[in-house]
């Protein structure tokens, strides 16, 4: 009876698996970066491509980090189904060594080259809409009617759309056109193996976008 009720407990405190990304600067994979979560201290690492699955509670907080990196703190909602995250590398060329020397990235010449802009510029209030925003700062990403289609990718739906996720809940195209730009904390693309966790909904591509509210 006792075993029971301890499995009744753990499926309770363990709702559901969620899916997520880990990246730095919007599209370099972090390998081995720890996603603990708050309720259980399960921690997890990311695999080559910054891909993590952990169980989680119904409105649960995970703390991701990496050496070489800041943490950050992400709030899950009951809808939240996959997260994506990315972490801010510290100033300092000690800081690049570590994320190089621990593995956290396997592409030392793009991080060093990266490292040296000004924090990716995230401040997003120069673009009078969503769209331009997400053509501004994306080669090949183009806005047909609403829907964003991410060229170099051969779509194997009927749609050519890509799977656009907003703090972590997938969402049409037309939800974008609600969103002030101000209110972006941060904007990713995923075209390559990173994007397999959303299934045959992301083989178009995915846009990964972090609002301001997304983490109050």
């Amino acid at each position: 009876v006792l075993a029971a009720v301890c499995v009744s407990i753990f499926a309770t405190a363990q709702d559901r698996v969620i899916h997520g990304v880990v990246t730095t600067f919007d599209s370099i994979p972090l390998i081995d970066a720890e996603i603990q979560v708050r309720s259980t201290n399960q921690t997890v690492l990311t695999d080559t491509l910054g891909r993590f699955s952990v169980a989680v509670n119904s409105k649960d907080r995970l703390k991701v980090s990496a050496n070489g990196f800041f943490n950050q703190k992400v709030k899950l909602e009951e809808k939240t189904k996959v997260v994506a995250v990315n972490l801010k590398l510290k100033p300092g060329d000690k800081n690049r060594e570590y994320a190089i020397g621990y593995g956290h990235v396997s592409d030392r010449d793009k991080l060093n080259a990266l490292a040296s802009l000004n924090s990716n510029d995230m401040d997003f209030s120069q673009y009078s809409n969503i769209y331009e925003l997400i053509k501004g700062r994306f080669a090949g990403v183009q806005v047909v009617n609403g829907e964003i289609i991410i060229r170099g990718i051969n779509s194997i739906n009927s749609s050519s759309a890509a799977l656009i996720v907003v703090d972590g809940v997938p969402v049409d195209g037309s939800a974008l056109s609600s969103i002030p730009p101000i209110q972006v904390k941060s904007i990713n693309v995923i075209k390559d193996g990173s994007s397999a966790i959303y299934g045959s909904r992301g083989a178009n591509g995915v846009v990964l976008i972090e609002t301001k509210r997304g983490n109050d």
